[in-house]
């Protein structure tokens, strides 16, 4: 009985090196890396060469299989890594669709005052004051202070500022710092921008090292105060669009701006010829994918049709509603009180 059972045991056929990588990744490592790929790649390429039905382990598989396999497989395992590098940095699809026109030749804006009232589901919420100027050194210059009052104050105490510089003209962002004061914490950013992109350094409270830094790089971006004054640049004729980059405190976003038409407009500080313009924005991700805005929908903004072209109001459907932002009052530096 005993040679009959050494017999069955030789006529068995050889056992087959499992191919479920998964089992072996637990096996020898902690972490799912596609390094360990390449432990089983010419035990794969035994597979592929000879056919999934072919036995890798037998003697006459191993004299016909090509002596090139190890090699030509090695080169693969070399180029792989530069060809997902090549696909991570191509330019994304939207890219394509970017205003490339250069600023406008619109006159410039006149240093300027104006205070804006905000408010929500109908009701004044909070009230802010700007300040557009042009310093010494030939760049425009936003200063803009605001807060919240009355019985939102009560619920939601926030205390706000900022200051924007921009080349007078290219109409490139320089720089800009917003800080934000909530009734327990306080937050400042700050952006630099260069021909490259963007770096931000964001500060939560009095102390230096909670300082977060966070470059963007992108070619032609525009902070809020830079994109407004490039806009601004532009002809606006009916049906225009304009698409941009704009990356306004903590992330990129892609601003399209429709010009929908010309009308008649009323707010606080008075009735203008007014053009309507419509914007929307998605969020840039970090590997350049579009993302919808988490919180905003859209908004519908009218400028004054004339040499000004200065911000009358603007609607912004959000999470929570329809907010705005109205001009109570505007002047001139020039003009006499």
């Amino acid at each position: 009985m005993e040679p009959v059972r050494a017999r069955k045991e030789q006529a068995r056929p050889p056992r087959r090196r499992s191919l479920n990588v998964n089992s072996r990744i637990k096996k020898h490592t902690r972490e799912r890396t596609w390094r360990v790929f390449f432990a089983y790649g010419f035990k794969i390429c035994d597979y592929v060469l000879g056919g999934f039905g072919a036995n890798v382990n037998s003697k006459e598989y191993k004299r016909t299989r090509s002596p090139g396999c190890k090699t030509a497989l090695i080169c693969l395992i070399a180029f792989l890594p530069l060809a997902f590098v090549g696909i991570g940095q191509a330019a994304p699809s939207w890219e394509s669709t970017l205003t490339k026109d250069p600023p406008g030749n619109f006159p410039e804006l006149r240093p300027v005052r104006a205070t804006y009232h905000f408010g929500w589901s109908g009701f004044t919420a909070g009230t802010g004051d700007t300040h557009f100027s042009k310093t010494a050194d030939k760049y425009f210059q936003l200063e803009a202070a605001g807060r919240t009052i009355g019985l939102v104050r009560a619920l939601w105490k926030l205390d706000a500022s900022y200051r924007g510089l921009a080349d007078a003209e290219t109409l490139r962002p320089i720089e800009s710092k917003q800080t934000e004061i909530y009734r327990k914490k306080k937050l400042i950013t700050d952006l630099t921008f260069t021909n490259s992109g963007v770096t931000r350094a964001r500060t939560e409270g009095a102390s230096a090292e909670a300082t977060k830094t966070k470059p963007f790089n992108w070619a032609g971006l525009f902070d809020l105060h830079s994109a407004l004054l490039y806009l601004r640049s532009q002809p606006l004729n009916d049906r225009s669009v304009y698409r941009i980059v704009v990356y306004p405190a903590t992330s990129a976003y892609l601003t399209t701006v429709t010009v929908l038409g010309h009308e008649r407009a009323s707010v606080r500080a008075g009735t203008y010829n007014a053009i309507k313009i419509d914007l929307q924005l998605k969020r840039i991700g970090k590997n350049l994918e579009l993302e919808p805005h988490r919180k905003f929908r859209r908004a519908t903004i009218w400028i004054s049709d004339d040499a000004n072209r200065i911000p009358l109001r603007i609607e912004a459907q959000i999470f929570v509603g329809t907010v705005f932002a109205e001009l109570q009052t505007v002047r001139f530096d020039q003009d006499k009180t």
